[in-house]
């Protein structure tokens, strides 16, 4: 009976106590985790939704071809076919990745003659693309960078630089760099920030096709900030991601990393092989610091493995065997370098031909900014309000004299609010229609 009236009492505790257990079992791990920014309908979205056939779409941030498809190198084809054929085996690669690629990465970005390269002073390690680089660089900056732990870049940049150098652990702090007013470089400001900086700071610098606005100091202009970077002390950063897809030639957009290095500088630099090779999914990029000396690059390269070793513990191959079998093969090699150049020439030759097109029309504003900026993307110039025109509205286009001709032309032309455009996205069969587009909204 004892026993009984205890299991009762026992049970009538479980029971009471069920409707607290439930409750607490009911409060979900993540209940406290913040509301980001609200999610909005982004630019491939709003495209994809958009019904009208001649629809644009300016806001990819990838390389099309003149149908405006997605593009395969055909010496990335030809690479891939003799990886595959070689029927390498799948185990990892080291720490630092496939040595064949980092080898031939750096001597593409510093070049072979380069005292760095001839001395050994270069650490370098495989990444997750250009982002991936970035990346260790700041966590690199942010553990070991004896002075400041300040980043300064431009104004404005890349928008992924600010979290990934954020979340590395530095301080990212704006320079000058776009006058709004000439749509152009205001190289003076930005000299003037640079100088202003504490002594010892890290500056980013886009070694070329600077993104989002495609304007690029001049050779003599590069000659002064490396002066005045030398002067302050600071510790440069270059960003490379479009060696070769800027210009078509790779030795001239890797001019300011080849400057700093000539003149003794020691920086860090960050490569990709997403743009100039259309290995975007791929992943492909490497990370690099111009040392001293052979035997402090040895340090630096230890601690580049200890950094990487616990964040990703070694790269994918598949992508760095393909870029190194088109870097390391002579014939793939310039076959390469023909089809960066074709694709370069290519999104020059319709910066021209949007130009013309909008003078053609009677355009009253100066569009040589367009053909003077350099790259994948344009700042035209243009405000949000008219960017939603581009997209949303339905303009009334009318002969020269009358409109008696005059026919409704729907936009339907995508971009980024901040006037940024993709010129990979024009084509010789859209150009014509995007020109009316922007006349009328600028008119």
């Amino acid at each position: 009976m004892l026993s009984s009236c205890r299991l009762v009492a026992r049970s009538g505790a479980i029971q009471s106590s069920l409707p607290r257990t439930i409750a607490l079992r009911s409060a979900s791990t993540w209940a406290s985790v913040p509301q980001g920014p609200p999610a909005i309908l982004g630019i491939t979205e709003a495209f994809k939704a958009d019904s009208f056939q001649e629809k644009i779409n300016l806001g990819v941030g990838a390389y099309r071809d003149d149908k405006g498809k997605p593009y395969v190198l055909p010496s990335v084809r030809t690479a891939e076919k003799k990886v595959v054929d070689s029927a390498l085996d799948k185990e990892y690669a080291g720490i630092t990745g496939v040595p064949s690629f980092t080898k031939a990465a750096a001597i593409l970005a510093y070049g072979s003659s380069s005292d760095a390269i001839k001395n050994d002073r270069i650490a370098i390690t495989q990444s997750i693309s250009g982002t991936g680089a970035l990346r260790i660089g700041g966590e690199f900056l942010a553990r070991h960078y004896p002075s400041s732990k300040k980043i300064y870049i431009p104004t404005p940049s890349w928008a992924n630089h600010n979290a990934v150098f954020k979340d590395s652990g530095l301080e990212v702090v704006k320079y000058k760099y776009y006058n709004k007013d000439t749509i152009g470089l205001d190289f003076d400001g930005m000299v003037e920030d640079l100088k202003a900086a504490p002594e010892g700071s890290i500056v980013l610098l886009h070694a070329c096709a600077h993104n989002p606005t495609g304007i690029d100091p001049s050779e003599q202009q590069w000659r002064q900030i490396s002066d005045v970077v030398k002067e302050k002390r600071h510790y440069p950063f270059f960003d490379m991601a479009y060696q070769g897809f800027a210009s078509g030639d790779t030795k001239k957009d890797a001019f300011p990393v080849r400057l700093f290095e000539s003149q003794g500088h020691h920086f860090c630099l960050a490569q990709s092989f997403a743009k100039n090779m259309g290995l975007y999914g791929e992943r492909v990029g490497a990370f690099s610091i111009c040392c001293e000396s052979a035997e402090e690059k040895k340090r630096v390269d230890s601690q580049l493995k200890i950094l990487v070793r616990p964040l990703y513990s070694n790269p994918p191959v598949h992508g760095a065997r393909i870029a190194a079998e088109i870097l390391n093969n002579p014939e793939l090699n310039q076959q390469w370098l023909e089809e960066v150049k074709g694709m370069a020439d290519r999104i020059i030759s319709m910066r021209a031909l949007l130009k013309k097109n909008l003078e053609d029309l009677g355009s009253k504003h100066d569009w040589s900014h367009i053909t003077s900026q350099i790259g994948m993307f344009a700042y035209t110039g243009l405000k949000p309000e008219q960017m939603d025109k581009l997209a949303k509205e339905v303009s009334r286009i009318c002969t020269k004299d009358s409109y008696d001709g005059a026919y409704m032309h729907q936009h339907s032309v995508y971009a980024t609010k901040d006037g940024r455009i993709s010129v990979a996205g024009i084509t010789t069969g859209n150009v014509k229609r995007l020109a009316e587009s922007i006349h009328q909204v600028t008119s």
